[in-house]
């Protein structure tokens, strides 16, 4: 069995902040959220400009950390992205963890340049498409949009300092084989369905 890491978020602090922030209850929170934050970051780290506490945040409100996530208009998995979204930025399996946070990053990154300053705009155009902010030459009058914006701006306020406080590198060691049967030891979190082998 895997060992969550620690110094992340406390179990309440996450549990109140999921409960401001998504508005939905999450079985191990605690355990989710230290086990994604290291695959964040290693993502985010290739994709200069990408804050791994946005990303959380977004997680946070899209999906609850739930991987299997589908929303009744289509968004799938941890970052919620739509199925064009999905195809345009390479994601084949929008369920597999790793593919679908670096497709959300890839996504975000380009929003980000899109919107150079204008968090708002960018969460905006997360949630309702570019065309949508374009059309309404700000964040569209949606009552979704604007939760959505501050529930994230909200949730970022809390994981920024809580990201901060969490950087330094995991001591767990994993030792892993991965869907090709090759074996892997590192001390990030193997994927959720790997079968871990010794853990220490």
């Amino acid at each position: 069995m895997m060992r969550p890491m620690h110094g992340f978020l406390a179990g309440a602090a996450f549990a109140a902040l999921l409960a401001a922030s998504a508005g939905a209850a999450v079985v191990n929170g605690p355990a989710l959220i230290a086990h994604y934050d290291p695959i964040i970051r290693k993502i985010a780290a290739r994709y200069a400009g990408v804050d791994p506490a946005l990303v959380h945040s977004i997680i946070a409100v899209e999906s609850a950390y739930d991987r299997y996530a589908v929303s009744d208009k289509g968004a799938q998995g941890l970052m919620q992205l739509m199925p064009g979204t999905a195809q345009d930025y390479g994601v084949k399996d929008v369920f597999n963890a790793w593919e679908n946070i670096e497709g959300g990053i890839k996504y975000l990154k380009d929003l980000l340049a899109a919107y150079p300053g204008r968090l708002d705009l960018v969460l905006a155009a997360y949630n309702a498409g570019r065309s949508a902010v374009t059309k309404f030459n700000g964040i569209p009058p949606y009552p979704e949009t604007q939760r959505y914006v501050e529930k994230v701006v909200q949730a970022k306020s809390a994981f920024g300092p809580a990201v901060a406080a969490g950087s330094r590198k995991s001591t767990t060691i994993y030792s892993y084989r991965d869907g090709e049967g090759k074996l892997r030891v590192t001390n990030i979190p193997p994927p959720p369905d790997a079968v871990v082998l010794n853990p220490r």
